[in-house]
């Protein structure tokens, strides 16, 4: 098929692709980043909304097509090799990324210690979970990641889950999910390359996700009766989201040990109804 001369101008890579990002037109604040083939970039020309390429899923991407949160395209910028786009748009409903975020980007890089560390900078807007309700695409986009579990485009690659049942509860998915990464390169996802870093490694992040959600829940226990309630409700994210990390990363550790989840929900389950001080008591003997 023969191209039409804009789209000749433009340089694919070998898989046919160019890297495209969304900038918001107000704000000039970079959004997130996906893929396009000439097919997609045509499509977001014509229709002035933004069309992807999910490698993963083989397939073009409305971008909000499980989300609601389409994008508007006021103009679509070719850099000087012509090999990325930027598409200036209008983020309908405020929120780019799966995680109910405004941005992908919102991890910042805190140089302030003796060692780098990536550091949360932006409150959840919207739980995903409303967002994408039961939508079997609700997480599967190129610029997204659960905590590792689906990694692709601007997070170092890991290997697509699509695969797992819908039907297992979420703390097995991460089980199995977390045991194939134990025989994964070390640069092929965050998980694996916590594996390759050791043991003291994991440790030294579940002591960070811990600390992280110590300082979220101080600030959210700051809010009051005064506090406007979209401060709340970030505050109120930033906790839940701080504490989901803490229990991905003992996860990790439990899974350097080879012990799934389903060993610490039967403890629990074992406690549940005895006294704590009984069961204490017990445990000290």
């Amino acid at each position: 098929m023969t191209l039409p001369a804009w789209l000749s101008a433009v340089t694919f890579n070998t898989d046919g692709l160019i890297p495209a990002i969304a900038q918001d037109e107000r704000t000039g604040r970079i959004l997130m980043m996906a893929w396009m083939n000439a097919e997609a970039l045509q499509l977001t020309a014509q229709t002035q909304t933004a069309v992807y390429f999910s490698r993963s899923r083989n397939k073009l991407w409305h971008k909000g097509e499980s989300s609601g949160h389409t994008q508007h395209v006021h103009d679509i910028r070719l850099d000087c090799d012509a090999d990325v786009i930027v598409l200036i748009v209008t983020q309908m409903g405020g929120i780019a990324c799966h995680t109910g975020r405004e941005s992908c980007f919102y991890q910042s890089l805190d140089i302030s210690g003796q060692e780098p560390v990536w550091q949360t900078v932006d409150a959840v807007l919207k739980d995903p979970a409303e967002i994408y309700s039961n939508k079997k695409d609700s997480v599967n986009s190129e610029s997204s990641k659960i905590s590792d579990v689906n990694n692709d485009t601007h997070n170092v690659t890991g290997k697509n889950t699509d695969n797992l049942s819908n039907t297992k509860p979420i703390l097995q998915q991460l089980d199995q999910v977390l045991a194939e990464r134990k025989q994964a390169a070390a640069d092929s996802s965050y998980v694996a390359s916590l594996y390759a870093k050791g043991l003291n490694k994991i440790l030294e992040k579940v002591g960070e996700e811990a600390t992280e959600s110590i300082i979220a829940a101080k600030d959210f226990a700051n809010c009051d009766e005064n506090t406007a309630k979209s401060q709340y409700d970030a505050a109120r994210d930033e906790l839940i989201y701080e504490v989901a990390d803490v229990w991905f990363h003992t996860l990790v550790g439990l899974a350097w040990f080879d012990i799934e989840s389903d060993a610490v929900l039967n403890e629990l389950g074992r406690r549940f109804g005895l006294s704590g001080i009984d069961e204490k008591a017990a445990r000290q003997q």
